[in-house]
């Protein structure tokens, strides 16, 4: 395995979050405080919430309760809180008031900017809004927006009278919007107009008004101006942004809730079957982000944080929630980050200057494309600690991102975990020292392990990445399916959460994610991971993409085939196929030998930039593709070529 790369100051370290955490606790390495707080759970998750400040309205007796079993398990027992009192009026009255807090940006140059005092006072007219809709505790809101200010005052709003807010992708095609809005029985749809992509204007009313003709049980629709479209608003039910605050005038007063209760629905992709509605509640969501903000991304209230994300995306509440609970100015982005220059990202972080930035790794290979210039144009030195999420990352591209964008000051904190739990199971902390790629070890209070088929621990080898102990901000369930919830989440091991990713631990100690464990192939009865086959195309220095997928094989049972983005001054030629194939041999062995690699121009890819092998796999072997409206790139599939033998379903 690689070298260790970065290694934390005697400032940082001694500055930082988690270094007073430490103190509190008595431990003196990071390794030391990652073994107290799973050993010792009662203590770490009661020191958290003090040390954190986290605001319970009435203190919570029992830590957690198991007694129904650890998918059931219930935290924070006779508490009660909001997430929007901790957000916004933790800072009210304190002088901080004044500080901005939310700034809105454009592709096409709008900014706009909220105080926590004028975001509170928003917050507190759309909440009025609300109930005076009807909406009381309990009851679901969903928002079909893109990324902007409004989005935030929507989801804050929602949680502050108790209702359960469910953000959307606004990409999603109608039927896609209509299984969720029916799923959860949503009562009123906040959207927009459109939004703007690549300069031009795109419709979002349009989908909403088609997906409602397949829902019935939302009664009211508030429709924000943003793109200039034409307003077609239905009479008794539809009303504009606008109108819709000013029937809030006087504001409302918070409403505590359970600890328990539902703050938020987050629907999963829907890759495969029926997306599945993740269900968190205020106070496991409410310690788990600000554990992992406060913690592994050191927030405090000078920060301005950025994280390349939709509302849709599980990323989206967790930067806002997280950011805005420390005090710190949280940044969104609506619009391509290549338009109007391809170097729009760059500008974003130097004029805004974002001291804490994250991005997915497939983000970064495709900036790579456009050269290092782009970067080096613009002050990036405000910037001191780098995220990243979604996917592992490859060496080549975590190096341009760690020497590049962080200059080798900054460390990489890649996180990851996943909408079912709202946070991470793996983590590095700032002071943390790292190797490329890596994500340290357990995030802080998760306790996990990598197993083999026959649940026994392994190091040194690729295994299922599991929990056997619950966390705060797992799933409470899948809304209205508890059977569903246990087969997805605590098969087939009892009492254990099995998360679906292959990962691996080094002979370091150092933990490494290995792709989902349903991407895995089995190749003459082994199996693999495509992200490995992918990191080595990408490795060359040749392949800025990759994807990987397995096809029928009469002999195997599986055969490889790879898909690569070419490096712009390279082109095809059977030389070059050739080195690409003895790279993967050379890192991976014989048996792994491609049947194929295919260059195209183009790979599928979500708007949080995630490529879909299984549309890759679905368009090669002429399986119907079904719904692609939350790619950002569907044209990407017309270069998919058909396997030989296929035909177009």
């Amino acid at each position: 395995m690689s070298e260790y790369v970065w290694e934390p100051n005697d400032e940082l370290v001694s500055n930082s979050n988690v270094q007073r955490l430490m103190n509190r606790l008595g431990v003196d390495t990071p390794s030391e405080l990652r073994e107290r707080a799973a050993a010792e759970q009662e203590v770490f998750w009661r020191t958290v919430t003090e040390d954190l400040g986290i605001r319970f309205e009435r203190p919570y007796e029992t830590l957690r309760d198991t007694s129904r079993g650890k998918p059931w398990t219930d935290w924070f027992v006779g508490g009660t809180l909001n997430i929007t009192d901790n957000c916004l009026g933790r800072h009210l009255g304190t002088g901080h008031e004044t500080q901005p807090c939310l700034v809105g940006l454009t592709e096409t140059g709008e900014r706009t900017e909220y105080t926590f005092a004028t975001l509170a006072e928003e917050v507190d007219r759309c909440a009025a809004a609300l109930q005076r809709a009807g909406i009381e505790r309990g009851d679901r809101v969903a928002s079909f927006m893109p990324m902007v200010t409004e989005v935030v005052v929507q989801m804050l709003a929602t949680l502050e009278i108790g209702a359960i807010f469910i953000p959307i992708f606004s990409g999603y095609a109608a039927s896609a919007l209509a299984e969720r809005l029916n799923g959860a029985q949503v009562k009123l749809l906040f959207t927009a107009d459109g939004t703007s992509r690549r300069g031009k204007p795109v419709s979002i009313a349009s989908t909403a008004h088609a997906a409602l003709e397949q829902c019935d049980s939302v009664h009211t629709v508030v429709v924000v101006a943003r793109a200039g479209l034409e307003l077609e608003l239905t009479e008794g039910r539809d009303t504009t942004w606008i109108d819709f605050l000013a029937s809030g005038s006087g504001g409302t007063a918070t409403v505590f809730v359970d600890s328990m209760d539902p703050a938020l629905i987050l629907f999963t992709s829907g890759t495969t079957g029926r997306p599945k509605g993740t269900v968190h509640s205020h106070a496991g969501t409410m310690v788990q982000l600000a554990k992992e903000v406060g913690y592994a991304f050191d927030m405090k209230p000078e920060d301005r944080f950025f994280w390349l994300t939709d509302i849709g995306w599980m990323m989206g509440p967790w930067e806002i929630i997280g950011g805005l609970y420390f005090g710190a100015t949280v940044t969104l982005y609506e619009g391509a980050i290549d338009y109007p220059e391809s170097d729009q990202l760059w500008r974003v972080l130097a004029d805004e200057r974002i001291t804490v930035f994250g991005v997915s790794p497939t983000a970064i290979r495709m900036l790579m494309r456009q050269g290092e210039a782009d970067v080096s144009r613009h002050d990036l030195s405000s910037l001191r600690i780098l995220g990243s999420t979604g996917e592992p990352w490859d060496e080549e591209s975590w190096h341009w991102y760690f020497e590049h964008v962080g200059g080798r000051r900054c460390p990489v904190i890649n996180i990851s975990g996943g909408t079912d739990i709202i946070g991470c199971f793996l983590s590095p902390l700032p002071i943390d020292p790292l190797k490329p790629c890596s994500l340290v070890g357990p995030g802080l209070g998760m306790v996990i392990d990598v197993w083999n088929d026959d649940g026994e621990s392994v190091r040194g080898e690729v295994g299922y990445l599991v929990a056997t102990e619950p966390a705060p901000s797992m799933t409470r369930g899948l809304w209205q399916d508890p059977e569903r919830y246990l087969e997805a989440y605590w098969t087939p091991w009892p009492e254990v959460w099995n998360h679906g990713d292959w990962a691996l631990i080094d002979d370091d100690g150092q933990w490494f994610l290995q792709g989902r464990a349903d991407d895995t192939l089995k190749v003459a009865g082994r199996r693999i991971g495509p992200a490995e086959l992918e990191g080595a195309l990408i490795e060359t220095g040749k392949v800025t993409e990759a994807a990987t997928i397995g096809v029928p094989h009469p002999i195997k049972g599986t055969g490889i085939v790879c898909f690569a983005v070419l490096k712009p001054g390279n082109d095809e030629s059977p030389e070059l196929l050739a080195e690409l194939e003895q790279a993967i041999v050379d890192r991976l062995g014989k048996i792994d030998r491609p049947e194929s690699i295919i260059i195209v121009d183009d790979l599928p890819k979500t708007r949080s930039a995630k490529i879909l092998r299984r549309l890759v796999r679905d368009k090669y072997l002429g399986e119907p593709i079904g719904d692609v409206s939350s790619l950002q790139n569907p044209e990407a599939l017309d270069g998919i070529p058909l396997a030989e033998g296929s035909s177009s379903k």
